[in-house]
């Protein structure tokens, strides 16, 4: 089925998100907040707000356009995210998403979705802008063109820049831990489900999902870089290079390159392998 062009660039309708101090003491468990984190986890605290929860409220209206955009979402995995954050969150409030189709490329073997959406608060301020790169696996070869260059903000120390990370953290997962996420919202059977996986090209089992090794990279760019205090952080971005599966270890690591800006990379232990490159900004 092809895709529907019609779509691309017009914003969808609003999506409501209310959400509570619970919603938000989840969503820090479903990426790895641990109990010397409490202020992101009790209620006595606030609690505070992973930056990273600004991916939640935009589920909603991004399957929306996904579901109506003519693509099987079977084949569908998560490329890359980019959230700027322009305020912090409350531990709870009213949030308003639009998305919009950027566009629809053709890589060939797979097509790329670029959505673009905005939050903003009950009081009407915007709260986060994202981006979120989309892949329709097998689904390329329509006649589109490829996808855009976007602008590098944080280089990676590669060559003769070549050093030691500025810090490392190593943190195991849970093999119950996209079952949890997915209660945060992105309900994807490909999450929960062993036989949908197998059935899409997963035979070892279900996936985690893209934006749980995404919040796990926030935590550990806070922790490794700012003492804890996600509140700094001012945007983050990463490309999703290889699956992920619920009980591996992740190791994070971070080279502060100056200027607010950390270069980031994510591995698999147990596999040895890069699973997640980016960046973050912080004030």
């Amino acid at each position: 089925m092809p895709f529907d062009q019609s779509l691309v660039d017009k914003p969808s309708a609003p999506s409501v998100h209310s959400y509570t101090w619970r919603d938000v003491a989840l969503y820090a468990l479903g990426i790895g907040a641990r109990k010397d984190e409490l202020d992101y986890l009790y209620e006595g605290k606030g609690p505070k707000v992973y930056p990273s929860f600004g991916v939640v409220p935009g589920f909603s209206s991004m399957f929306d356009l996904l579901a109506k955009s003519g693509g099987d979402l079977a084949m569908v995995v998560h490329g890359s995210q980019r959230v700027r954050v322009h305020r912090q969150f409350k531990p709870n409030d009213t949030l308003s998403t639009v998305t919009k189709i950027r566009g629809i490329y053709d890589m060939r073997k797979f097509a790329v979705m670029l959505l673009d959406s905005e939050t903003k608060s009950a009081d009407g301020t915007v709260a986060c802008e994202s981006t979120a790169s989309i892949f329709f696996r097998g689904e390329g070869g329509f006649g589109g063109t490829t996808v855009p260059k976007e602008e590098k903000i944080v280089e990676m120390p590669r060559g003769s820049d070549a050093r030691e990370p500025d810090f490392r953290v190593e943190e195991t997962t849970s093999p119950e831990l996209a079952l949890l996420y997915r209660l945060s919202g992105d309900v994807n059977p490909l999450h929960a489900d062993p036989e949908f996986a197998t059935r899409v090209g997963f035979p070892q089992g279900p996936i985690l999902h893209g934006l749980c090794t995404y919040g796990h990279m926030v935590r550990h760019a806070a922790k490794g870089a700012l003492n804890g205090d996600a509140s700094r952080l001012t945007g983050f971005d990463a490309s999703f290079k290889k699956p992920v599966w619920p009980g591996d270890t992740f190791i994070t690591e971070g080279w502060n390159v100056g200027e607010g800006k950390i270069a980031l990379q994510m591995k698999v232990k147990e596999r040895d392998e890069v699973v997640l490159g980016g960046w973050a900004t912080y004030s």
